[in-house]
């Protein structure tokens, strides 16, 4: 029960009694109030990140999170891949994020013994055409401070691993691997040591302002789930902070819209890209050691080769353009995660550019997971933008595919609005492979 799981907070923080509620249609209804110092919205690890910072820096911080444990969408659907910052243009947001949050993410994981490994990555050109493209990523990447690269003859790359067909490589030393899920579990435990409450099976369904409080409409998850669309929701509980982070994850801009006084046009358009992996099986030592990518691809990384810290290769993810995703399905967090195993045939001719010892039959479909993205197909990539507008509150909409490599810089952040009174930053972050 909504009641359960909150109960700890009236006896932390004052609660206030109950008080008439005005719904969208004019329905007045009792509901209870209960005064909150900040309220992040969504449990993935951008939220927990952004939960522990504030919770170390002195502030009582309640995390709603509308599944039944932390970090099963995005953030447990991605590559687990920490990267060095070679892919984005000098100065933008997303380069320094990746580049200062690489750097964090690494010292993070020593001193709290989250395991990772730095394992290097290769960028490949598999034929003379795609020499340039990899000549500007190196230009790049050194224009964004990324240290150590060093660009391979083919020859160079095959001796490092004999599994490789290329012509040239750029080797990226600082790139590597974690465990997502043992890095948020770690963030958790520091943020709970530090008075932050988890309400899981609880969802956010709207939320109004009123004076300089951000008041969050509050239900159980299930009551979304059996929710007949032509009745209005109507709230348990109405939380009033006087900060709000909306790191909701794919639903963070339908929710925003939700918003009764948010000007909605500062909540940026959905795209989303849905990637398949399919990891490799029937082997028994792994045919490489390091992160193989191929070029960059309109809308992602290309089909690379990806390792987990007990050696498993997976391949992907693939790009596939989600259309017709409307409001209330991404409010809802409806999105199909299944893996169509037909989508294997796509996968062997793209891997077989740069390892052609594949054989057949040797996919097995592992997992799905959804893009949010800032631009669609054929768009030109988006750099993140931080507007400045109004009220205490921070919407985190299109959070990175690979999010664990902005989740430091971006609870950071909260060091500059936390301290500020009457602002909002609205952090529209896509994948940072865009």
């Amino acid at each position: 029960m909504l009641r359960h799981a909150i109960r700890g907070l009236r006896n932390s923080r004052r609660w206030i009694s109950s008080k008439n509620f005005t719904s969208r249609v004019g329905v007045e209804r009792a509901v209870a109030r209960e005064s909150v110092d900040c309220v992040v919205i969504g449990a993935g690890v951008v939220g927990i990140a952004v939960a522990r910072e504030l919770a170390l820096k002195g502030r009582e911080v309640v995390v709603i999170e509308f599944a039944s444990t932390f970090g099963t969408g995005t953030s447990s659907r991605n590559s687990e891949v920490i990267h060095a910052g070679i892919y984005y243009p000098r100065n933008s947001l997303k380069a320094i994020f990746c580049v200062r949050g690489r750097e964090l993410l690494y010292k993070y994981c020593s001193e709290h013994e989250v395991p990772h490994k730095q394992i290097g990555k290769l960028i490949v050109a598999t034929r003379s055409s795609e020499v340039p493209k990899l000549n500007d990523l190196m230009i790049r990447g050194n224009e964004n401070g990324v240290d150590g690269l060093r660009m391979l003859e083919g020859f160079e790359a095959m001796e490092m691993e004999p599994e490789l067909q290329c012509v040239r490589a750029l080797l990226s030393p600082a790139s590597g691997i974690v465990d997502t899920h043992s890095l948020m579990l770690s963030l958790v435990g520091e943020a709970e040591n530090h008075r932050t409450t988890f309400c899981y099976n609880t969802a956010v369904i709207g939320g109004h302002l009123e004076g300089d409080r951000i008041c969050l409409h509050i239900s159980e998850s299930k009551d979304l789930e059996n929710w007949d669309r032509r009745f209005p929701l109507h709230p348990e509980v109405i939380l009033m902070a006087k900060l709000v982070v909306n790191s909701a994850g794919l639903s963070a801009p339908a929710l925003a819209k939700r918003f009764d006084g948010l000007n909605s046009t500062v909540i940026p358009a959905s795209h989303y890209a849905r990637g398949c992996y399919f990891v490799l099986s029937k082997m028994k030592t792994p045919p490489f050691k390091h992160l193989i990518y191929p070029i960059p691809e309109d809308g992602g990384l290309g089909v690379h080769v990806t390792l987990d810290l007990d050696g498993q290769i997976k391949f992907g993810p693939d790009v596939e353009w989600i259309n017709g995703v409307d409001d209330i399905s991404s409010f809802l967090n409806k999105f199909d995660y299944s893996v169509c195993a037909k989508r294997v045939e796509r996968f062997y001719p793209e891997i077989r550019k740069y390892y052609p010892n594949l054989k057949d039959d040797s996919l097995e479909p592992g997992y799905a997971g959804i893009r949010p993205k800032l631009s669609g197909a054929q768009q030109s990539a988006v750099d993140f933008v931080i507007q400045v507008v109004s009220a205490n509150s921070s919407n985190a909409c299109h959070l990175s595919w690979n999010v664990v490599m902005h989740d430091l810089p971006l609870n950071q952040m909260s060091k500059i609005h936390h301290s500020l009174s009457s602002i909002e930053f609205l952090f529209q972050a896509c994948r940072n492979t865009q």
